[in-house]
Parts: structure tokens; C-alpha cells; sequence
């Protein structure tokens, strides 16, 4: 089977100082991998290289076969990647279900008309709509974004990315700054992603994300130190030794 996403040899350098170093891994379609790490392992760095947020000093990113290490950011979403940030960067003074519309807007062809209004396109409204229902939300889409709680803020995040029908979904701690009922909640939301979506997360919160996670891969220094199912990973003395004590 094709790998949904394939890294091949990936490096990445800032000023001598290795970022990604010589890091290989292949998700398979449907799975659920979980990137762990301590600070600056080098983590975000992957999701900028893959989703060509930055360029690669060499090797090769490969989604579903195809090679995508040279294509802009914005062609890479077209064929279906889709991420979320580790810093929320949403749009506070437009409604929620405007800023979900906006992730939409980057993938249709709509949006090279200038001539009719945005609020006109009732098919993007109704397509944000059916995405805020399905991550909790539908009731708070006509409120201004800078009115919802951080969790809520959260779950706009993952809709804009649900949104745009990804077929491989980068989450970047999207489990970051939550309370534990909070916490739950995403867990939830996550659970229930249908299984024609892959998803690659990084996360801290072990006990949620090890819950989550079907293979895990640990980073360190940019490198691929540990890779294997949870108990392998858990179990293994590297993993002790540079992340969970």
C-alpha cells in the first residue's frame, strides 16, 4: 500500500544547526501518528517542511506517492493536506463561521472574483456550517471569534482544516493550553475524524495523545530516535532517557 505520507532522507538546517536531520518515516493510509519530542527536537520544523511552510535543504516528501517536495504551500493543500498551528491563528473580529468560510475560500475557484461578495456564496456558508455541527460549534457560528473560550477557538481550528476535506491532517498540539474537561472534549472530536483521513500529531499531553496514537515517533536533535507501536515506544529506554524521565 502507498504510504499516505513518506519522508525520504529530510533535511533541514538553521545557520549549522541541524532542524531535521536526515529524518525517514512512512504513515500508512488511515493511521493515526502521534510526534513526540522535548522542546526543540524539531517537531513543528517537520510540519513546516512538509507542508512546504519551509523549504528542505534536501530529501524527499512524497503524499500518496506523489513527490510534492517542490510545490508551494498552496498546492500541497490542493492535494489534500490539510494542518493546524501550534499558536492559534485565527481571525478574532470575524464571525466563526466566517473564518471557517475563509479556509474554504483558499481552495475554491471562487475566489479569483472579486466581483461578488463573499457573503453571497452560500454554498461555502453551508459547507462551514455542516463542519461547525460536526466539531460542536454550529450554535456559536454567528459570534465573533474573540468571544469563544481557547478550547472553542481550538475546535474552530480543526474545522477550518476539516473544512477544506483533507486526506492527510497535520495537528500541531491541538490538545495545548486546555483544561482537563477540555482536554476530553478534543479527545472526543479527534476519536470521531473518519477513517479516510490521516492524521499526524504533535502532542504533549502523553496521557490523551498515547490514547490516540497507533505508531509513535519520537524526535530528538532532528533525528528519529525511537519508532515503533505505543507499547514499543513507551517501553523503550531511549524514550525514558530523553523524554519521559
Amino acid at each position: 500500500m502507498t504510504p499516505a505520507l513518506e519522508l525520504r532522507n529530510l533535511r533541514k538546517s538553521f545557520g549549522g544547526l541541524p532542524a531535521a536531520n536526515d529524518v525517514s518515516l512512512a504513515v500508512e493510509p488511515g493511521e493515526r501518528r502521534l510526534i513526540i519530542g522535548p522542546n526543540g527536537a524539531g517537531k513543528t520544523t517537520l510540519f513546516n517542511l512538509i507542508t512546504g511552510d519551509l523549504r528542505a535543504d534536501a530529501g524527499s516528501i512524497l503524499l500518496f506517492g506523489e513527490e510534492v517536495q517542490r510545490l508551494p504551500v498552496h498546492q500541497r493543500s490542493h492535494r489534500g493536506m490539510a494542518r493546524t498551528y501550534q499558536i492559534i491563528t485565527l481571525f478574532p473580529h470575524d464571525t466563526v463561521a466566517h473564518n471557517v468560510v475563509l479556509s474554504l475560500l483558499g481552495l475554491s475557484p471562487v475566489r479569483w472574483n472579486p466581483y461578488v461578495a463573499l457573503a453571497s456564496r452560500r454554498a461555502l456558508y453551508e459547507c462551514a456550517a455542516e463542519v461547525l455541527e460536526q466539531v460542536g460549534l454550529a450554535r456559536l457560528a454567528g459570534q465573533p471569534l474573540a468571544q469563544l473560550a481557547y478550547g472553542e477557538k481550538r475546535r474552530v481550528e480543526i474545522a477550518m482544516a476539516l473544512a477544506q476535506k483533507p486526506k492527510l491532517l497535520l495537528l500541531d498540539e491541538p490538545l495545548a493550553g486546555l483544561s482537563l474537561e477540555e482536554r476530553a472534549a478534543m479527545q472526543s472530536l479527534l476519536a470521531e475524524i473518519p477513517r479516510d483521513i490521516t492524521i499526524v500529531m504533535i502532542e504533549h499531553d502523553m496521557d490523551t495523545a498515547l490514547s490516540f496514537a497507533e505508531r509513535i515517533t519520537l524526535l530528538h536533535y532532528g533525528q528519529v530516535l525511537v519508532e515503533g507501536t505505543r507499547a514499543e515506544v513507551v517501553a523503550h529506554p531511549r524514550t525514558r532517557e530523553v523524554y519521559l524521565g
